[in-house]
């Protein structure tokens, strides 16, 4: 058998089609197309494809290049004008659903100082990612929590929400993160906005992180069955505290060095029913072998430097940047330097991939673990 007839015989095999047009199966072709009906054999080769093949393409997005814009949309639009002044992250091959990666939405909000967003809900889950500033806050369900550099803090989805900034503080700017594009695609998303605005605060301010925020211990007679994390606010401190521990106790994963992700501390699950969340530490000079898995994942650098290798391309990243890894492409990560520690904040779809059980992970074997760059278009 030679290899042609191979490939056409595990075509058919599988399910395959490969049949060529005739003046008789076209006219066959329009006349199911009358009735909105196709024939499945003319499709099959692209609903059904070999592996994953992500519309998605990598994207680095510089914050240097993003900061003065995200800024000077402080001028022309008010909060209450434009709903959430948000300068959102456009992949080239998702534009039509707005979306960074995959089925996840994210964008770069700005609040100055005594400024102060309505109480809202919606179908989709949220996560928000301070980046720099001081004063911020988000309010969830009446729970107030005070936000810091680097800290994030969820508003999962059907709870009431806001956002501001403290009259005394700074200028604050955070990353939204959103599964957007996935509850449009399921046809499910709501969205209503609070009937006096605001909501009242009805708990001591950081109540949450009071009550779940003790590593490795639960409170007694305080019960939580929501798909989602009681504890909403996640500090940078401890959580790089745990991280530095962590790599000081066990060996380094070959692909993403010191790597803990967000739990649920009344489930010890994902911290949201549709987004999870990590925060990896990578030691200095540590250099990543490639490594591809299903969902989509979208990081921000919360302390240092170095560079991702992603489906051969090279990008080089620092504090604040944020790039996309697509489902099913080769990544790599290396911290550049020698001296200092980088750590990388990743939100993603991992929940949904593991609950449909769609998720799937491959080592590269090829060239020592690494991909071979591309140069550059």
């Amino acid at each position: 058998m030679t290899q042609k007839t191979y490939d056409t015989h595990r075509e058919h095999v599988a399910g395959r089609a490969d049949v060529a047009d005739t003046p008789e199966l076209v006219a066959y072709y329009q006349a199911l197309e009358r009735l909105q009906t196709g024939a499945l054999w003319t499709v099959a080769n692209k609903i059904e494809p070999w592996q994953p093949r992500s519309d998605s393409v990598p994207v680095l997005w510089r914050y240097r290049e993003l900061r003065e814009h995200v800024l000077r949309s402080v001028a022309l639009v008010t909060p209450e004008k434009a709903g959430r002044r948000v300068i959102y992250l456009d992949n080239p091959g998702r534009r039509e659903m707005a979306a960074a990666v995959g089925w996840l939405y994210s964008g770069l909000q700005v609040m100055h100082p005594g400024e102060r967003a309505s109480a809202h809900a919606h179908s989709s889950s949220a996560l928000r990612f301070i980046m720099e500033g001081r004063g911020a806050y988000t309010i969830v369900d009446g729970h107030k929590m005070t936000l810091g550099t680097n800290d994030f803090v969820l508003t999962p989805n059907g709870t009431w929400h806001e956002h501001g900034v403290e009259a005394d503080g700074l200028p604050c700017i955070w990353q939204d993160g959103l599964d957007i594009p996935l509850v449009n695609a399921l046809e499910a998303g709501f969205y209503a906005v609070h009937p006096d605005l605001q909501q009242a605060v009805g708990y001591p301010v950081d109540d949450a992180a009071d009550i779940w925020g003790a590593a490795g211990l639960r409170p007694q007679n305080v019960n939580w069955n929501k798909p989602y994390s009681p504890l909403f606010k996640y500090q940078w401190a401890p959580t790089y505290e745990a991280l530095l521990r962590l790599s000081k106790a066990r060996e380094d994963n070959p692909f993403d060095g010191a790597l803990m992700h967000y739990t649920n501390p009344a489930s010890g699950g994902h911290v949201m029913a549709t987004t999870g969340a990590s925060m990896q530490l990578l030691r200095p000079g540590f250099a990543g072998k490639a490594h591809r898995h299903t969902g989509s994942f979208l990081y921000q650098v919360a302390k240092g430097s170095g560079h991702s290798v992603i489906n051969g391309l090279r990008f080089d990243w620092q504090e604040r940047d944020i790039f996309c890894v697509p489902s099913w492409a080769w990544h790599e990560h290396a911290n550049a330097s020698q001296t200092e520690d980088a750590c990388l904040f990743c939100f993603n779809d991992l929940p949904v991939m593991e609950k449909l059980g769609l998720y799937r992970e491959e080592a590269l074997i090829d060239n020592g673990g690494h991909q071979p760059v591309l140069p550059p278009a």
